[in-house]
């Protein structure tokens, strides 16, 4: 585990942006910096911290973890669902295939939680009973687990707006995607998420929900693209505390952004209006949280690299320019 010291240190040194020239079209999202190319794309995993839809802050070493754990992810999957990924050239950086984008995020969710508003938990606490097509029962508690896995898939928004919720019916009536195309990511969808939740058993955490991306490459392959299983898509609970921080009426311990979520939600904060500042505290916290969360999934040390990220990124993509 990197100490505390380091974190701090490296509070003032974070990626919050790239301009690397030569690489393509630059395309950025909320955490990641995308160079274009006609056949591959170079995509640099930024340090920065989205939550509630707005990018808040940045953590230290944060996209050296995303990269690095979804890079584990996408080799531990390759054979069982197809993906975008070439090369990892860069501790914070792939180079993959360029795909066409199908504007759905398929969102699977194995227990009853969440703290934004298009949250399992946020709607059935409000009264909600039918959620992306699913008839929910009541006397569920929070952060239980639920009878089965549920695909609750959301559009995907573009240019900063806000995802929305959908059913499979509603998503194929708006001509997101055909019947077909939801059918095979779903069951890509559910493939991944218990390939992950038995491998994260294995390692003493709860692979609780997370979500997936996908496109069609040239051959009009449905592969998964972006992240698979990262402490950003996805939430990790610890295994072994989670029955007693149940029994307590307490939150189960997150090893993921959900920590943050909940220090903005405590705030009254959920994406709206002006976002509190963050101390360094938290954000030191959370990056350790995510380090831990790599660990425990990969069963390796996280050792950061900690070269200035421009110089470091420009040398090792210097290959893929022109």
């Amino acid at each position: 585990m990197v100490d505390e010291k380091t974190l701090r240190e490296a509070l003032d040194r974070t990626l919050e942006s790239t301009e690397l020239a030569g690489l393509g079209a630059l395309r950025r999202g909320k955490v990641r910096d995308s160079y274009v190319g006609r056949e591959r794309r170079v995509i640099v995993t930024t340090d920065r911290l989205s939550a509630f839809d707005r990018v808040l802050t940045t953590l230290p070493f944060k996209g050296q973890v995303l990269n690095r754990c979804a890079a584990f992810w996408f080799d531990k999957t390759r054979d069982v669902v197809p993906n975008h990924v070439l090369s990892v050239p860069d501790p914070s950086a792939m180079v993959v295939t360029e795909c066409a984008l199908i504007p759905v995020e398929m969102v699977v969710r194995g227990y009853m939680t969440g703290t934004t508003t298009t949250s399992i938990w946020y709607r059935y606490e409000k009264g909600d009973r039918l959620y992306c097509g699913h008839e929910l029962p009541d006397g569920l508690r929070k952060h239980q687990r639920l009878e089965r896995p549920l695909i609750t898939p959301t559009t995907k928004a573009e240019g900063g707006a806000h995802d929305a919720l959908a059913s499979r019916e509603e998503l194929i009536a708006m001509g997101a995607c055909d019947a077909r195309t939801f059918d095979a990511m779903a069951e890509h969808a559910l493939t991944l998420f218990r390939i992950g939740q038995e491998h994260c058993a294995r390692n003493g955490l709860l692979l609780v929900d997370t979500k997936y991306e996908f496109g069609r490459a040239k051959d009009g392959t449905i592969v998964v693209i972006d992240e698979v299983h990262t402490p950003d898509s996805s939430r990790f609970w610890v295994a072994g505390t989670y029955e007693q921080r149940l029994a307590e009426g307490g939150d189960p311990d997150a090893l993921d952004k959900e920590y943050v979520r909940r220090w903005y939600a405590a705030r009254g904060f959920r994406g709206d209006g002006e976002a509190p500042a963050i101390p360094d505290e938290v954000r030191v916290e959370a990056a350790r949280r995510y380090i831990d969360a790599f660990e425990r999934i990969t069963g390796t040390s996280f050792v950061p690299d900690r070269e200035d990220p421009a110089a470091r990124l420009a040398r090792n993509l210097a290959p893929f320019a022109g």
